[in-house]
């Protein structure tokens, strides 16, 4: 985009439009994945629903290609695009609570932390991820998965209303009786469809939860996992624990004897009283005496960003992901092998529930395609140096082809990698996927919403 073009742009616009000339432009590109170094023509702070229309229009007047950005946490950096005008959506961030009917409406740029703590006033919560820095949009859009899950279901599942700038540069709201056959494509569908600019949910009474951390050394990976796998489904569904393998962080409140060893574990949460939590975690010691284990009442923003200081933005990172209904015991050799070659020490693997409520739904009521998945797996590789990025991409690689045959085929669309290939797209989507493109067609037939993992509008009848 030349300067004439770039000028015209910031005339039509409220928010700054910052271009590879701006002083700012390095940080206005930069994303929560460090290994992401693309360069945009242009990153538009857009300030509401009006910049955001207004910029649609433009480009696509212009012929531009376009990315959207709302938290920036994508692996793959689908927020940005080289040579596309980013339509960087953080200035809109703004959650409003109604208590009276346990609704929040957040907008597309809002982050976990930003409706957590508008709605943890109200003792309220919806299900949404594990970390606050996350952004609300594409977590929802993508499905959304996260602590309260196995209780309420997932992030879609608690979604009743989107505001949506369409490719043609409308607004339209999206709901079970506007605009449904949009709504069910946004309700797992990834930023195929248009532009939210906010999202109204459902909320639920989640105030103080009881939270825990059990760790146990490598030598009892494989009862442990065999353990986790038959415990969990079987509990209560107030109760929440991914697996993990992982190097254990070198601070509190992990004792120093075992900072930096590689070890499982899981992070549990409960919804139930929080005091109740350690005489229901009393099983621990069934597959083996844990070197760690660690019990505390905790108010749910606190849970939702203990993870944050750890994973700071900037971090190289390489992930891909999978569903799994079952735990095979070929599938534990696989994890058990990998969790020894950890090649960094923030590098590890979860396996997160989407069991108990998530699995009520309906298998056609929205996008998200695995209701009989019991697990959403992610293989990230993770650390500070770009000189370790290789490294990370052949474990997470290498991992992940070791262990898809014992997967359920696809996996969750959020935790698709670079290099992916269009089958893994379709895989995710598994019969809906046609409909998906119908919907596609409907409200992007020339596809102007393309960076992203991408759904092919449908041919003309």
């Amino acid at each position: 985009m030349d300067g004439a073009l770039l000028e015209t742009m910031r005339t039509a616009l409220r928010g700054p439009v910052i271009g590879p000339d701006d002083q700012d432009y390095g940080q206005a590109r930069a994303v929560y994945n460090g290994m992401i170094d693309k360069k945009p023509a242009a990153v538009v702070k857009c300030r509401d629903t009006a910049d955001v229309m207004a910029a649609v229009a433009f480009v696509r007047e212009h012929g531009l290609d376009v990315a959207v950005r709302g938290g920036g946490h994508s692996g793959p950096g689908l927020g940005l695009s080289d040579g596309a005008v980013t339509l960087d959506l953080s200035p809109m961030n703004g959650v409003r609570v109604d208590p009276a009917t346990q609704t929040a409406q957040a907008d597309g740029g809002a982050t976990l932390g930003d409706f957590d703590h508008a709605t943890h006033a109200f003792g309220l919560a919806t299900p949404a991820g594990i970390m606050s820095t996350t952004g609300i949009g594409g977590l929802t859009l993508g499905g959304g998965h996260g602590y309260l899950t196995r209780k309420y279901g997932l992030s879609v599942d608690n979604l009743v209303s989107a505001d949506v700038v369409l490719a043609d540069g409308t607004f339209v709201s999206a709901n079970p009786s506007e605009h449904a056959d949009l709504f069910w494509a946004l309700r797992g569908g990834g930023g195929n469809f248009g532009v939210v600019t906010s999202f109204d949910f459902e909320l639920h009474p989640v105030d103080t939860v009881g939270v825990a951390i059990t760790l146990w050394p490598l030598e009892l990976f494989h009862d442990v996992i065999r353990w986790y796998r038959e415990f969990l489904p079987q509990a209560p569904e107030d109760l929440y624990g991914f697996f993990a393998s992982l190097s254990v962080p070198p601070g509190p409140p992990f004792p120093e004897e075992i900072h930096g060893r590689k070890m499982c574990g899981v992070i549990w949460s409960s919804t139930a009283d929080p005091e109740s939590l350690g005489e229901t975690l009393a099983v621990v010691n069934e597959p083996g005496p844990p070197a760690f284990h660690f019990t505390t009442p905790m108010p749910y923003p606190a849970l939702q960003s203990m993870f944050d200081a750890l994973m700071p933005a900037g971090l190289q990172w390489y992930w891909r992901g999978d569903f799994f209904d079952r735990i095979t015991d070929d599938a534990v050799d696989v994890h058990a092998g990998f969790a020894e070659q950890l090649p960094t020490g923030l590098s590890t693997m979860h396996l997160y529930p989407v069991d108990g409520a998530a699995a009520r739904v309906g298998p056609d009521d929205t996008a998200w395609a695995y209701r009989d998945a019991v697990w959403s797996g992610v293989i990230a590789g993770i650390d500070p140096d770009p000189a370790n990025a290789a490294a990370l991409r052949e474990w997470a690689v290498g991992y992940w082809e070791a262990l898809h045959p014992h997967s359920m085929g696809g996996g969750y669309v959020n935790f698709l990698g670079t290099g992916e290939s269009q089958g893994r797209v379709r895989a995710t989507y598994r019969g809906h996927y046609d409909r998906l493109a119908e919907a596609k067609r409907t409200y992007d037939p020339h596809n102007l919403f393309h960076a992203n993992q991408n759904i092919e509008p449908a041919p003309p009848h």
